[in-house]
């Protein structure tokens, strides 16, 4: 007999660990294949830490075809599913068009860059959501001091120098604590670049991290007053131009960076699809299941899970829950072939971390609030855990950097029209812890 075929769209917390949970249970008696628009998992977090040239690119980008043993990786942007004949339509690389018949199917397909209708923002803006913006960044950061040395305009030497971030969330706080660090190394080895070079930190809302417990927010304002960030909440930007941008209190800041990490949205893909929706995610039940299909299963940022822990509320866009859920639904899947029981998602957060580069952190391991080398220790630690693969290869560059003073290059990879804000291509991985 064929055997039945699991095909999972989306490679990110959720795809990837429904793919290797269901490969490990399903023991060859069934055909598992991952669509994903690259060849690897990207772990997330650790994206700041690229930018501020920590670690290497290639460290956080988990190869699929090897540690996804008996999956069959396919390479493509998913652009159709049909419900009714269960296949789902795909663009490879190249541009040849394809589809992939299916028995079950999860839909993990993620999030992308959240937008505001604010004028200028996808025009000069950059987000921060995959590994070729966090390259791009490196560059750009480089780049611009370079210039600024150059500059004998001191108002130009400042613009190069000023670094924008909007969005004090997850990214926006990591990237502006790793950026300060960044440039002041950078700053110490220019001797002709006159000012320190300065990053600032925007977010409507009154402190930083106010999706996290007040203690860690404030272990991180405090390590950004430290190092000088300029943390202004409660303002964002009004509007963005080519030499600057415009605050909500009306003060103009010329600079010639925007970084933007106000959010993120679901996958417009999931809107293509003629299913229920729950402000843009696709509604699931408990069993993560999508309503009058039970061959089909959601997960992640894409799906509107209920929270049994919270009730009348649905699961955040976390990479906890993503996880988890990917776990479970290839779980479920088996237990609808009559191997094990299906069960409803349920999951306690276990904490939160967020690096802040150098010696400090804030996390609150099992609700245990820590700062410094502690929160650091349980950083590291939890990254370690949490990445399927490439956990030596980090552990050697977080040692070279803690050991040798820190280069940089500009290596011109990737330009900045290859990274535009506003993009049609998915996003299949969750950014938050």
């Amino acid at each position: 007999m064929t055997k039945p075929r699991v095909v999972i769209v989306g490679a990110g917390f959720a795809g990837y660990h429904a793919a290797k949970t269901l490969s490990r249970i399903a023991r060859d008696r069934a055909e598992i294949v991952v669509l994903n628009s690259t060849d690897y998992f990207l772990y997330l977090p650790l994206l700041p830490e690229v930018a501020a040239g920590v670690v290497e690119p290639k460290r956080i980008a988990v190869p699929l075809t090897g540690t996804l043993k008996g999956v069959r990786v396919v390479v493509g942007e998913a652009d159709h599913v049909d419900l009714q004949n269960r296949w789902v339509g795909f663009t490879q690389a190249e541009g040849e068009k394809n589809r992939l018949a299916y028995d079950r199917l999860v839909l993990a397909v993620g999030s992308v860059n959240k937008l505001l209708p604010i004028p200028g923002v996808t025009e000069y803006a950059h987000g921060f959501r995959g590994l070729p913006e966090a390259v791009y960044l490196h560059d750009h950061i480089v780049r611009q001091l370079e210039l600024a040395e150059q500059a004998e305009d001191p108002a130009e030497q400042q613009a190069r120098s000023t670094f924008v971030v909007v969005g004090a969330g997850y990214t926006g706080t990591e990237v502006a604590a790793h950026g300060q660090l960044f440039t002041d190394a950078l700053h110490a080895q220019r001797p002709r670049l006159t000012v320190r070079p300065r990053w600032m930190l925007l977010d409507v809302a009154s402190r930083v991290l106010p999706e996290l417990d007040k203690r860690m927010s404030d272990t991180s304002h405090k390590v950004l007053n430290r190092r000088g960030v300029d943390v202004r909440m409660g303002t964002s930007v009004a509007e963005a131009t080519c030499d600057g941008v415009k605050l909500t209190d009306g003060e103009y800041v010329p600079t010639c960076t925007l970084v933007w990490c106000v959010g993120v949205r679901p996958d417009p893909f999931v809107n293509e699809l003629g299913l229920r929706t729950d402000r843009g995610r696709l509604v699931t039940d408990e069993f993560l299941n999508v309503p009058g299909y039970p061959e089909v299963y959601a997960c992640g940022d894409a799906a509107a899970v209920p929270d049994l822990v919270n009730p009348g509320k649905v699961c955040g866009m976390t990479a906890q829950h993503a996880q988890r859920q990917g776990k479970r639904a290839a779980y479920n899947i088996a237990a609808s072939y009559g191997f094990g029981r299906r069960k409803p998602y349920k999951h306690h957060d276990l904490g939160w971390v967020v690096d802040l580069g150098g010696k400090d952190a804030a996390a609150n391991p099992l609700h245990v609030n820590l700062g410094g080398l502690p929160a650091k220790a349980v950083t590291r630690a939890y990254h370690l855990m949490a990445m399927p693969g490439n956990r030596t290869r980090v552990s050697a560059d977080w040692a070279l950097d803690a050991a040798l003073t820190r280069s940089a290059v500009q290596l011109g990879l990737v330009p900045a029209n290859a990274v535009p804000l506003e993009s049609t291509t998915p996003e299949v991985a969750t950014r938050s812890r």
